[in-house]
């Protein structure tokens, strides 16, 4: 069979990589691995400093952006001559004559526009011209298809979860140094408002009376929350001196925490996937967090679930978790066999069928 010939958006390989360039990364490299498919990498950025085999369109991001939000020009054919199926990999997708596809990994800020950046809402007003325009949606779980079909009607969705990424060893010494000897829950993300951290800090502040040696690490970026975040903490009176912010943690200091914490909490409002639930199933961590989103999806039955904002659900989880070593054992040996389910190999498998019927349909 001769192999598809696919434009793929290599855009999110460069620069600081979050769980987007992650998930990326790891199906470029799967998708690569397969006799059936042929990428022919592209990317739309002045910035980036390309391999020389990647094929850079003549347009600033922001410029581009800007145009096909509103227009379908200009038209990227002339650059991606000789493929058959262009993947955009984070929700942009280029004008061209051929099959397009392009992927949705969250609806949150098309849910919440103002709480996005302009940049954001930008690539959202491309995705939705793109889908108008014929292009089909690749969602990442079942929830982020429900969401793309309530708020972009008439798009056609398949849906192709992305498989576990790895987690590296944990280093020997403890990067964090404050840390060694304490119980502690930890929570990964951006301080945004999606991630409903104020809600994390008031459940442990409810813990933290009855458990000392108990602390709460949030590890990572700040954003648009951490007003907020910084008020709930003030709000714990002397147990605020435990809430540890770490900012944004390497790859090496973020296993680090997983290995060595007593629950990771994920109460977010919405997630279209979660890798830090497959990271932790991974380190043999309980996970507590919300139903919001695709979180059950990937969790299954290896998380306490609770409703996202009820501060007494999250609470007596996380109690559960830190305390009832019948619990502990459970989520742990449910997060090993849950995590199993997400492999790369299977994604790149459905996503060359995905990418072979956008062609054929259009011959």
């Amino acid at each position: 069979m001769e192999a598809v010939r696919v434009g793929f958006d290599t855009g999110p390989l460069y620069g600081p990589k979050s769980g987007v360039g992650f998930s990326v990364e790891a199906l470029h490299r799967a998708l690569a691995e397969r006799s059936d498919v042929q990428l022919v990498d592209y990317l739309v950025s002045f910035r980036a400093r390309p391999e020389p085999a990647v094929r850079r369109l003549p347009i600033p991001a922001a410029v581009a952006h800007r145009c096909w939000a509103h227009t379908g020009h200009p038209r990227a054919d002339r650059w991606l001559q000789g493929v058959q199926v262009v993947h955009g990999t984070n929700y942009v997708v280029p004008p061209v004559r051929l099959p397009r596809l392009v992927t949705v990994h969250d609806c949150w800020f098309l849910r919440s526009p103002h709480q996005a950046s302009a940049a954001v809402n930008r690539a959202g007003a491309v995705m939705r011209r793109a889908i108008a325009n014929g292009a089909a949606v690749h969602a990442v779980s079942h929830a982020t298809a429900d969401a793309v079909r309530e708020l972009v009607p008439g798009a056609r969705v398949h849906v192709v979860p992305w498989g576990a990424l790895p987690l590296p060893p944990p280093p020997v010494a403890a990067p964090i140094p404050d840390l060694v000897g304490r119980r502690f829950i930890v929570a990964i993300g951006t301080l945004e408002r999606r991630k409903n951290l104020p809600t994390l800090v008031r459940a442990f502040g409810r813990l933290a009376a009855d458990r000392p040696d108990l602390d709460l690490v949030l590890a990572g970026r700040d954003g648009d929350d951490r007003t907020a975040i910084d008020a709930a903490v003030d709000a714990l009176g002397s147990a605020s001196t435990r809430v540890l912010f770490a900012g944004r943690v390497d790859e090496g200091t973020r296993s680090w925490l997983l290995h060595h914490a007593s629950v990771l909490a994920y109460p977010s409002l919405d997630e279209g996937f979660g890798f830090p639930l497959l990271d932790a199933m991974q380190a043999g961590v309980p996970v507590v967090a919300s139903d919001a989103g695709a979180i059950p999806e990937v969790a299954g039955n290896a998380a306490l679930l609770g409703p996202a904002l009820d501060v007494d659900a999250l609470t007596a989880n996380l109690a559960e978790a830190l305390d009832d070593h019948d619990t502990r054992r459970r989520l742990v040996a449910a997060g090993h066999g849950r995590r199993q389910q997400f492999s790369w190999d299977r994604c790149a498998q459905e996503m060359a069928a995905l990418y072979r019927r956008l062609a054929e349909d259009s011959s």
